[in-house]
């Protein structure tokens, strides 16, 4: 009678064991998601969230829960929906978006959170920034640079928030500076500093030199000579091949027109700037084209910009395509490891491909693979 109560028992354990161990195998894949839902910054959000649902319709897998919370774009209200997520068990953690949403976050333990912000300063240990930081466009500049012999390089960087960043990645990637200025964004400033950077006056002051000494002169057909320096701007060469311009936007135009100003040409100087995410108002900027600058893979990027068009009848933001890659991200590691051990994994180097293109993780920053791209003629180039 006891063998029998023995078999039924192990019988009994063997089906608890089976059925157990299925039901881990099904265990959902939980992702937190800290986006900005109310506030200023809710149409971000939403497209961060639809992105995020983009990518797990492609995923196709029923195991993946998204649970979304708000941060409205405030440290406080992050903290708050942070430790909402841990108590629901979740592990990792897609957001915040911006630099200043991450302030209490390492209060909590045992989260990791893979932010959209591509700023890598002064982030908590629980923290991986995803944003397309600074290193990762230094190093891509750097690699046009030495495939174009350019051997004397300056670097123009805003007095703005992000400056600290601009030098990070300068240090990082180890390009080499000729020289760094900075530059005030102020519009009444701005053009007397670029003055100084170019040393405008002087090469003025050269060509009023020469044209006076030449008039004064016995020189042969020094008429000729005289109509054709008048044709010119300054006179003596500048001591850089290229610029770079750590600037976006209006600003980027308005430091590229100073450089015109003080007789500064792209077609005879390589005008360079940061990732611009292929901004279409540049193409109409003739005057300071070619403009070259490192950026995500364009046909990736417009080929994502398509499928989202189709499921929401409505174009993406930028940091929605990062969202979508993290989420393979995720899916990616799980299948490989406990979502519980996901913390350690990112603090190894390894090496990935999302639609963005190839990227790596390294010291708790993810570091991208980027494309370079030339405006020029009112059209997008690709370089490499």
């Amino acid at each position: 009678m006891n063998k029998i109560i023995k078999i039924i028992f192990l019988l009994l354990l063997n089906h608890f064991l089976l059925f157990f161990n299925a039901a881990i195998g099904e265990e959902k894949i939980k992702i937190g998601l800290l986006v900005p839902m109310t506030g200023n910054n809710a149409e971000l959000g939403q497209s961060i969230i639809k992105a995020v649902r983009l990518a797990i319709k492609d995923i196709n897998n029923d195991l993946i829960e998204i649970i979304p919370k708000d941060t409205n774009s405030k440290p406080d209200k992050t903290l708050k929906s942070a430790i909402e997520l841990k108590q629901q068990g979740v592990k990792i953690v897609i957001g915040p978006v911006f630099h200043k949403s991450l302030s209490y976050l390492d209060e909590i333990k045992d989260l990791t959170f893979l932010s959209l912000t591509n700023k890598t300063l002064n982030l908590p240990t629980n923290v991986i920034s995803a944003g397309i930081n600074s290193t990762s466009q230094f190093n891509t500049i750097k690699q046009f640079l030495k495939l174009n012999e350019i051997k004397k390089t300056i670097f123009l960087t805003p007095i703005q928030d992000f400056e600290f960043e601009v030098k990070e990645g300068i240090k990082n990637s180890k390009i080499k500076t000729y020289r760094l200025h900075e530059y005030s964004t102020d519009p009444t400033k701005l053009t007397y500093q670029i003055e100084e950077i170019t040393n405008y006056k002087i090469r003025k002051q050269n060509l009023e030199d020469e044209i006076y000494r030449i008039k004064n002169s016995n020189e042969e057909n020094k008429e000729k000579k005289i109509k054709k320096l008048e044709q010119r701007y300054t006179l003596g060469g500048l001591n850089f091949d290229a610029v770079v311009i750590a600037d976006f936007s209006e600003s980027l135009k308005s430091v590229s027109t100073s450089l015109l100003y003080t007789d500064v040409s792209p077609k005879n100087k390589y005008f360079i700037t940061l990732n611009q995410w292929f901004e279409k108002s540049l193409l109409n900027e003739i005057d300071i084209q070619p403009l070259y600058y490192p950026s995500i893979n364009k046909i990736n990027f417009e080929n994502y910009k398509v499928k989202f068009f189709k499921k929401f009848n409505e174009y993406p933001s930028h940091l929605s395509l990062l969202s979508y890659d993290l989420v393979g991200l995720i899916y990616y590691l799980s299948l490989k490891t406990d979502l519980s051990n996901l913390s350690k994994v990112f603090k190894k180097q390894n090496s990935f491909k999302g639609k963005i293109g190839i990227f790596e993780i390294k010291n708790n920053k993810i570091n991208h693979k980027l494309n370079f791209y030339k405006i020029e003629n009112k059209k997008i180039i690709e370089i490499f």
